[in-house]
């Protein structure tokens, strides 16, 4: 998936295609399948994108059952992304890729108001197991104040516990989330961290080139399916924005980064 990501990120970055995608047996397939269009696809209707969601949780609900069972002195809390972590965009970057269209704040606020969302396979299931195990749920996330209320409204259709105005921690324009993970550890110990992005476990990686995130990731690499669950985001992330070095045009550093042999 290394590859595809980077390959899809290209097209993502200049909003444009350079041609057609080959399908093999089954000819070509029109250009609007590349970039964050072929990223949603992927992310809608593979086996492999849902075997990996599963997975990841079932490797969280599997620590989780060993640190139920464990002493602490303080209580302990789950910290999670929302969006591409519990809940699934892919419908909103599908249409703006098919429109031709990049994202906007507007665009992106009028689907987060439609409260649409589904689950990320496996998240419901497992957030509902650690909090009847004891476990406090935090929700943080990028998404701003004014969407707060149809994020509430999402998280509690789809089922998830726990997903009220306490535990949700939104966005004041400052995409680092370290300062809102540094409330919750005042009162609890953070015995886990789940996102589809790096910056989600630890400032760390929080606007670091890409073989820094790449180095550092070798460094955590025990935390890994324990305290850190990872699930797969091909669409965006901060690993895109690692690759373009300011002031660089996105479209020349993504094709410089691209490994073709």
């Amino acid at each position: 998936m290394r590859y595809l990501g980077f390959l899809l990120l290209i097209f993502f970055a200049a909003c444009k295609t350079a041609g057609p995608v080959a399908s093999g047996a089954q000819g070509q397939v029109g250009p609007w399948v590349s970039g964050p269009a072929w990223a949603a696809l992927w992310q809608q209707r593979s086996g492999e994108y849902r075997a990996l969601c599963l997975q990841a949780y079932r490797a969280a609900g599997d620590r989780v059952e060993v640190m139920r069972h464990q002493q602490t002195l303080r209580p302990r809390a789950i910290v999670t992304d929302i969006d591409e972590t519990v809940l699934d965009n892919s419908p909103y970057s599908a249409a703006v890729a098919l429109a031709g269209r990049s994202w906007s704040q507007a665009s992106w606020e009028e689907w987060t108001k439609k409260a649409a969302a589904e689950p990320v396979p496996g998240s419901v299931e497992f957030f509902r197991f650690a909090a009847e195990s004891g476990f406090t749920i935090y929700y943080i996330t990028n998404r701003l104040e004014s969407e707060r209320a149809a994020t509430l409204k999402n998280l509690q259709r789809c089922g998830f516990p726990q997903a009220d105005n306490e535990h949700l921690l939104m966005s004041s324009g400052n995409s680092d989330k370290e300062p809102r993970r540094q409330e919750v550890a005042r009162k609890y110990e953070i015995a886990m961290l789940v996102g589809d992005n790096l910056n989600d476990f630890s400032d760390v990686f929080y606007r670091q080139p890409s073989d820094a995130r790449n180095a550092k990731v070798d460094e955590v690499r025990q935390e890994l399916g324990s305290r850190y669950i990872m699930i797969p985001n091909a669409m965006y992330g901060d690993w895109l924005s690692a690759l373009v070095p300011k002031g660089a045009r996105a479209d020349s550093a993504l094709r410089s980064a691209l490994r073709v042999e």
